[in-house]
């Protein structure tokens, strides 16, 4: 260990241009890190409508359609040479409309009331429409261009529209409102008007550097893109605190600068790692999530807590003794010194605090395994184009969704009576088909290729089904499941669908298997990390709970106040919460467990609690700032509720460390001072 010391104290200058040389080399390599803005991409391969998908892309040359354009008071006419203009644009691959329902030369009157307004009411036109992927955004410019301010377009492929604008600068906002109140935090807490940005620039070289050698990963989400930087960068800021803190302590010791600092970072390295352990663990654990977010939004946080300890480690020392002069002629008063008292005051109400979680522990724990999910990632900004269209849209015709059914090819009076049942389910108002428009008497082989192609590939049939119900929901997911039920009736197993509402009804599923397996490797692996640093068997049990029922209570509010969040929010949040903030728990119970062998219980904890408050609180406020942050700069649904809850999360972290965890620590005394290994207490 002395070794390493001294060596990054003797190399600090090849060391500054070694990160220099890196942080320009991965900054360049952030810019060609490309962005996935579809979370159906991350759906497993064994997925019902992921297979369906590759089906689809392999068999058929028109997509789903993704989107609806409303086009206001035309006539029929007009309506359909709107059709061939929308259809001519570069990136529709198709165009699906009334007069694909049925002849609208005919008399209106004499063709289904409920076919026909889901695509002409009241004058206006509803068509829906095909986007390739990787054209929506020039496409619907155009779409744009055509149609004017007056009328409407919405749906998936437009969504993604608006969450790419919106993602593109959400890490700028969020920075530009975080780093001041940063700023602000640490100067309260510092004694130089320098230390805290060698804390930002530390953790900023490792964001950068995090963000770079993210191109090796082939492709990063949009969620992670936006999310990542800031969880980052507030996770670890309290490493470097720690670090300059013990620097500071150990100057009153050594001679030198340098002895000082090798001293700091010997000091430091098993305190640090042990923390950042912990974080990391958690953020691991999404790894094991079926739905490939989870991987893709864990690795990159991992990584991301490595980079930071190794730069706090190695790079934070260097520029630091680089700049000690610098430091200390900017030296002032500290702010925020009068904490030492706060102990008694904490002590004093711990035990109404715990009367009050030990009543709602069990509702809380009951609750937010009954919390409402939503699944889809809407864009929450009411004021944007692409909120008001959607809402123009509903009201003129309601909520709709496309779902398409594939089947076999060959049994074409099967197909015809799939069609008619599928018309018969509920909520269903419009059923597309060869079958279903021609009849079973007229083989595919007669018509033109033209419109065969639409219905049939070499080996499949595709039946397009239309639903008032949304995408999400239970009416929705109950309507999907209807249809599975009537495909498989006719098909068996051998049918396939796809569309928004059959990928948000398969993240439900897999949401329900991840929410327990993810929750408890956590545990378990950050159980693992207490029991090795306290060599105490009952101290990981008593930080745990403390830890996780900040957690239960976070993820109940939902359920009590009648709101429901992202499910991507509710599976991230509980391994976050727990990985970075059971630190604020090591942290309080090292320092009491030290006090505790040169005095009595209460006495220990009341030094304990005035020693630590102060940088559990500077760590607890950065964190939760960084939440709520996210929560106000986002308006994408993902990352707004994980913002939201890692916010408040953070909070009641807090809480339950300072008025939780000591009255378990006061009642558990004697069985961990028999369980803890060498505990010696007083």
């Amino acid at each position: 260990m002395d070794g390493i010391t001294n060596s990054i104290v003797k190399y600090r200058k090849t060391i500054i241009v070694f990160f220099i040389i890196l942080v320009l080399i991965c900054g360049i390599l952030s810019l060609f890190v490309d962005v996935n803005y579809n979370l159906v991409d991350y759906l497993p391969k064994e997925a019902q409508s992921t297979m369906a998908l590759e089906i689809m892309k392999e068999e058929f040359d028109e997509s789903l359609p993704n989107a609806s354009v409303m086009v206001k008071n035309v006539s029929l006419m007009e309506a359909v040479e709107y059709k061939e203009k929308i259809a001519s644009i570069d990136g529709i691959t198709q165009v699906i409309w009334l007069d694909d329902m049925m002849d609208i030369t005919q008399p209106l009157a004499m063709g289904d009331a409920d076919t026909i307004e889901s695509f002409y009411k009241d004058g206006n036109a509803l068509f829906s429409i095909s986007i390739a992927k990787g054209k929506e955004k020039d496409a619907c410019e155009d779409i744009y261009k055509l149609i004017g301010e007056e009328n409407a377009i919405a749906g998936e492929a437009v969504d993604l529209v608006g969450i790419r604008d919106e993602a593109e600068t959400t890490v700028v906002r969020a920075f530009l409102i975080l780093l001041p109140i940063i700023i602000f935090i640490l100067l309260l807490t510092t004694s130089s008007w320098l230390e805290p940005l060698l804390f930002l620039l530390s953790i900023g070289v490792a964001v950068i550097i995090n963000m770079g050698t993210s191109i090796f990963l082939g492709e990063v989400s949009f969620i992670t893109n936006s999310i990542s930087p800031i969880l980052q960068l507030a996770c670890s800021l309290d490493y470097a605190v720690f670090l300059l803190h013990s620097f500071q302590a150990n100057r009153k010791k050594y001679a030198s600068a340098e002895e000082a600092m090798a001293r700091a970072v010997k000091e430091s390295i098993p305190t640090v790692a042990a923390s950042a352990a912990t974080t990391l663990f958690g953020f691991l654990a999404l790894l094991f999530m079926s739905f490939g977010i989870g991987a893709d939004l864990g690795l990159v946080l991992a990584k991301g807590i490595v980079l930071s300890f190794i730069s706090v480690m190695v790079f934070l020392p260097a520029i630091t003794l680089g700049m000690t002069k610098l430091i200390d002629k900017t030296r002032h008063r500290e702010f925020l010194s009068g904490t030492k008292n706060i102990g008694k005051v904490l002590l004093k109400i711990a035990v109404p605090m715990t009367i009050i979680i030990l009543i709602i522990i069990v509702p809380a724990f009951l609750g937010q395994s009954r919390t409402e999910f939503l699944y889809g990632n809407d864009v929450l900004d009411t004021a944007s184009r692409y909120s008001r269209d959607r809402l123009m849209i509903e009201e003129s015709f309601g909520q709709s969704t496309a779902i398409a059914i594939l089947v076999p090819k060959g049994d074409i009076a099967r197909e015809q009576q799939l069609h008619e049942e599928l018309n018969e389910v509920d909520h269903v108002t419009g059923v597309v088909s060869f079958a279903g428009e021609t009849g079973a008497v007229i083989p595919p082989e007669f018509p033109d290729e033209d419109i065969t192609k639409q219905f049939y590939s070499e080996n499949y049939a595709r039946i397009i089904a239309y639903a008032d119900t949304g995408s999400e929901g239970d009416i929705a997911f109950q309507t999907v499941e209807n249809i599975h039920e009537k495909a498989e009736a006719l098909y068996g197993d051998g049918f396939y669908t796809l569309g928004r509402s059959t990928n948000l009804y398969d993240m439900k599923k897999l949401t329900e298997k991840d929410n327990l397996a993810v929750n408890l490797i956590a545990v378990a692996a950050i159980f693992l990390v207490l029991l090795v640093t306290f060599k105490s068997v009952v101290l990981p049990f008593i930080l745990v709970l403390a830890i996780e029922t900040g957690i239960w209570i976070n993820l109940s509010i939902p359920y009590f106040t009648g709101t429901p969040i992202n499910f991507l929010g509710y599976l991230v949040l509980s391994t976050i919460q727990l990985g970075a903030t059971v630190d604020y728990a090591i942290l309080l119970t090292n320092t009491y467990l030290a006090n505790r062998k040169l005095m009595p219980k209460y006495e220990a904890m009341k030094v304990s609690l005035g020693t630590a408050f102060k940088s559990i609180l500077v760590s607890a406020l950065i964190l939760s700032t960084a939440g709520f942050t996210l929560y106000l700069t986002s308006s994408n649904r993902y990352t707004a509720d994980i913002g939201l809850l890692l916010g408040r999360g953070t909070l009641l972290s807090l809480t339950m460390v300072v008025c939780f965890l000591p009255i378990l620590l006061f009642v558990f005394d004697r069985a961990i001072q028999r369980t803890t290994y060498r505990a010696e207490f007083y």
